[in-house]
């Protein structure tokens, strides 16, 4: 994704980074503030808007960004939500700090954002012990929600569309697969979800490669793939570089053989999709959000997105998770009018449910405190002259298959 900027929030504000010692942290819960009494309900925004993910933070803000202005009068009378953005650089180390300052300083009730997974990691120990609900807004790794007992995640995990689109792949005629994914954690989890996801429908794998994560040409590695001869190649590589791997996939001849490239919904984001050419068509994958969406919600989304940032902007998947962050912090401002502690709050949040995000129908399944929504399957395809991915098939009501394979010890 671009690093454009689509918002025009304090750029220095939200770079601060105010460095707290551990005995603060220690007596977080202590300083916590007087919910019931609370008029202004003050949340706080981490997420990585500089860097090399810096497209990541700000598609989910911009989402935040465009739920607040499309909903704040929905708010109770007398009651307001107040984001509190930060910039933590997609930094662990950031990231822990900045929850310290916003917890014990800004004297926020609820925490949201988190770009990457080590992000949301790194503030278990600080929300449990202040018990201040984090409402995951990206961080795709299966056991994040497993770190502390105060996450929520509302966006995807990456076995959620890893996993059903190998389960999809072996029962739609691809037979044998080769994997081709970026040698980093990520990368890993998405090839051991498809892997197992394939497996289990039937599917043979007839090679794999790991490739470096600074990996800009793909050339050779296509070349090694199309001696194997398979149906389908499944591919993840870091953020910006699905052309150049597409573009490497179309020049070894695979596209042209009959080879169909597989991708998650990190390979085919509707913005960055939009501006690739002609390699990219044919590229098959799975998301829990496409712009195609047939949700009821997504007609109404993209009107506001297109009349708030240009009528040729396209929001993507992390926009919608974005928003969707946003809205069930609504909620439960709604429904309490306020008036929440912790506690209450993620008894809420972990049983939240709507029929009216631009996904379509998405809850928080209680025993995990973890998305269940619809995995939609599509093609890029041309329409209106630049590619889009167009939706043919999905998969209704996809739980995180990690958590079933991997059921939680005795201590958790």
């Amino acid at each position: 994704m671009g690093k454009r900027s689509l918002l025009g929030f304090d750029k220095a504000l939200s770079r601060r980074a105010f460095v707290i010692g551990g005995s603060a942290v220690a007596g977080a819960a202590i300083c916590a503030p007087a919910y019931a009494q609370a008029k202004t309900i003050r949340v706080g925004v981490s997420l990585g808007l500089s860097g090399s993910v810096a497209g990541v933070g700000e598609s989910i803000l911009s989402g935040a960004k465009l739920y607040e202005k499309a909903y704040a009068s929905s708010l109770p009378a007398g009651v307001k939500v107040e984001l509190i953005i930060r910039d933590d650089g997609a930094s662990p180390d950031n990231a822990r700090r900045i929850a310290q300052e916003l917890i014990v300083r800004d004297r926020v009730q609820l925490l949201t954002g988190m770009s990457i997974s080590p992000q949301a990691f790194s503030l278990a120990p600080v929300i449990t012990s202040a018990k201040i609900p984090l409402i995951v807004t990206g961080a795709a790794t299966s056991s994040v929600t497993r770190a502390s007992p105060y996450i929520v995640r509302v966006s995807e995990t990456f076995w959620q569309t890893s996993h059903t689109l190998g389960q999809w792949a072996a029962g739609h005629g691809f037979k044998r697969v080769y994997t081709l994914v970026a040698d980093y954690a990520s990368g890993l989890d998405v090839e051991n979800a498809f892997n197992t996801g394939y497996a289990k429908g039937g599917g043979q794998i007839v090679g794999s490669v790991r490739v470096p994560v600074a990996t800009t040409d793909y050339l050779p590695f296509m070349h090694r793939i199309k001696e194997a001869n398979p149906d389908a190649v499944m591919l993840f590589v870091n953020t910006g570089r699905t052309a150049s791997a597409m573009k490497a996939f179309t020049d070894a001849g695979l596209k042209q053989a009959g080879v169909t490239m597989l991708g998650t919904a990190e390979m085919s984001t509707d913005d960055e999709i939009a501006k690739m050419g002609d390699e990219v068509i044919g590229l098959v994958s799975a998301s829990p959000y496409q712009v195609q969406s047939p949700a009821p919600a997504n007609k109404e989304f993209l009107a506001d997105w297109q009349k708030q940032y240009g009528a040729d902007a396209v929001p993507n998947f992390l926009s919608v998770c974005g928003w969707d962050g946003l809205a069930a912090i609504y909620s439960l401002v709604r429904e309490t009018k306020g008036d929440f502690d912790g506690d209450k709050a993620l008894s809420f949040l972990s049983r939240w449910a709507t029929d009216k995000s631009p996904r379509g129908k998405i809850s928080i399944d209680p025993e995990t405190r973890d998305i269940v929504q619809t995995i939609y399957i599509s093609r890029v395809e041309k329409v209106g002259g630049r590619p889009t991915s167009v939706i043919f098939d999905k998969v209704d009501a996809v739980k995180d298959p990690w958590k079933a394979l991997n059921p939680p010890g005795p201590k958790q």
